[in-house]
């Protein structure tokens, strides 16, 4: 039996487990959606708040996100089912416009962010090359970087955030390989945590064969100049390289995008990439709502939204430790992980927290290591401070009884996530 399959395994197994539990793989059956509250079974009759949304700044329900589809397809269809590769509607070439206005880089529209990577992963990296995966990024980039691994491309993991062990990997591998990539995410999707991203530029200035590819689908939107993210909130990009990004999240449309240092790079994976050409396109509905929302980005409502967001991200982070939460990362991101130890915890933490009126996500084994089970949290601009005050009260009620009916000590817990108590 291969690894692949074993992992297959693993994680079928528990998801059957957490659909057991009734906290995951749930049908939401409310007529219409307002972005705070969700029906799911278990639920009181008025629903949960969903503290499991990533639209951080709630553009999904907004209503020039909704013209800007219903006219795309009034004008061209639900669907223009052709591949790029031979026709495409103008909506591609207006969307890639706004998001080059706001990057001020040339920027390719994909499917997924995941779609993208398939696409450019294999045509920016040759079988001479070798890769080094930050051992925590998105399993979207490891499953196209084993498309390069199949082609004799050598790959190996770093330990997270790790750049000292990265920069001693990029000596050695450097005086070995044509090219070195480090892939790593701006804003880590489980922890909320974020990428030294000017540790990694001073390495990308010091080692000329040295490049980077950057998964900042989390970071898009709710930070940076026009919504351009975390990373280049934080730097400038380097010539060397490779941001990719989701409209499906600050954007609250759908689709990724890719963000390329040249023209030239552009058109090569434009052209060579194998999802560029054999996937399905996007529809009109998702690239005119994606164009409504980029074209929001340049506005100054944006900073209104952004200042709304870190107003909740700050207060979730000071009411979590005035409760002496155990929270895994203070990074100002939207997403949070509160560490509730072994596996049965969480179960049976998100079935209560569900009966009292709040949705979280779970995050257990094989995703984490076993003892570092936690609920992951997602703000968006739909929740209130009394929403999230009401949350992480409950969450400390029913930490503190679930660790007297299980025996386990908030410290111990503290431990397994490396944290001091």
């Amino acid at each position: 039996m291969t690894k692949i399959t074993l992992q297959s395994d693993l994680v079928q197994q528990t998801l059957s487990s957490v659909h057991a539990h009734g906290i995951g793989i749930l049908t939401v059956t409310n007529n219409r959606l307002q972005g705070r509250m969700i029906d799911i079974p278990a639920a009181p009759v008025e629903g949960a708040v969903h503290f499991g949304n990533c639209s951080y700044l709630g553009l999904e329900l907004d209503p020039r996100l909704k013209a800007g589809a219903i006219d795309a397809i009034q004008r061209f269809g639900t669907q223009f089912s052709s591949s790029r590769a031979y026709t495409g509607i103008a909506l591609y070439e207006e969307l890639e416009a706004c998001l080059e206005k706001n990057f001020g880089l040339p920027v390719l529209a994909t499917a997924t962010t995941s779609l993208g990577h398939i696409a450019a992963i294999p045509v920016l990296v040759r079988p001479e090359d070798a890769v080094i995966l930050d051992h925590q990024v998105h399993n979207s980039v490891q499953n196209a970087v084993q498309m390069v691994k199949a082609n004799g491309t050598h790959v190996e993991q770093v330990r997270h955030n790790n750049m000292q062990r990265l920069e001693a990997r990029i000596q050695i591998l450097c005086s070995l390989h044509r090219q070195v990539w480090y892939m790593a995410d701006g804003v880590y999707s489980m922890f909320g945590d974020i990428a030294p991203m000017k540790q990694i530029i001073e390495l990308l200035n010091q080692y000329e064969n040295f490049h980077c590819y950057i998964d900042d689908a989390h970071g898009m939107g709710w930070a940076g100049e026009y919504g351009c993210g975390q990373v280049l909130s934080e730097v400038n990009f380097h010539p060397r390289m490779i941001l990719a990004g989701s409209m499906a999240k600050g954007f609250g449309s759908s689709g990724g995008f890719l963000v390329c240092p040249d023209a030239e790079t552009k058109q090569k994976i434009r052209f060579g990439g194998s999802t560029m050409i054999f996937s399905g396109p996007i529809t009109p509905a998702v690239l005119g709502a994606s164009i409504a929302s980029a074209k929001i980005m340049q506005t100054d409502e944006l900073m209104t939204r952004q200042i709304g967001l870190q107003e909740r991200i700050q207060y979730f982070i000071r009411t979590a430790q005035a409760l002496g939460l155990p929270l895994v990362s203070e990074a100002r991101t939207p997403i949070f992980f509160i560490g509730v130890g072994i596996p049965n915890m969480g179960y049976k933490i998100c079935q209560r927290l569900i009966k009292a009126g709040f949705y979280t996500n779970i995050a257990v084994y094989p995703s984490v290591p076993y003892k570092n089970t936690g609920l992951r949290i997602t703000l968006t601009l739909h929740h209130t401070l009394e929403d999230i005050q009401n949350m992480l009260c409950q969450v400390a009620k029913l930490l503190e009884e679930e660790e007297l009916l299980q025996q386990v000590q908030r410290k111990d817990i503290f431990t397994a996530f490396g944290m001091k108590f």
